[in-house]
């Protein structure tokens, strides 16, 4: 039986050669095998990102949020999401968060 980190790491591995619906199957076993693993929703989005599916993407960038609120990287990944669909105010509002937490406000 494999780990939500086997997965989790061969999703990036899929990632990192751009093989986006690989890395999306291999991420969402990780979370099948733990619906908490918030870093794992971060690669899917990003998987989901590197596909062209912001609107999955950013759906799946809130769950990870919703699971560590105080991650600023993911606060960053969603503002750079929001960008890309010309959320303009709701990025800036996401990268203010981003930065709030890295300076620990």
């Amino acid at each position: 039986m494999s780990t939500r980190e086997q997965q989790y790491n061969q999703g990036l591995h899929h990632f990192a050669k751009m093989e986006s619906d690989e890395a999306i199957a291999a991420f969402k076993r990780a979370i099948d095998l733990d619906a908490n693993y918030a870093d794992a929703y971060m690669a899917l989005a990003q998987a989901y990102d590197q596909k062209g599916m912001l609107d999955d993407a950013i759906a799946t960038i809130k769950r990870g949020i919703e699971l560590n609120p105080k991650e600023p990287l993911y606060h960053t990944s969603l503002s750079v999401l929001y960008r890309k669909k010309g959320m303009i105010p709701e990025a800036e509002a996401e990268m203010a968060e981003a930065m709030a937490l890295q300076r620990g406000s």
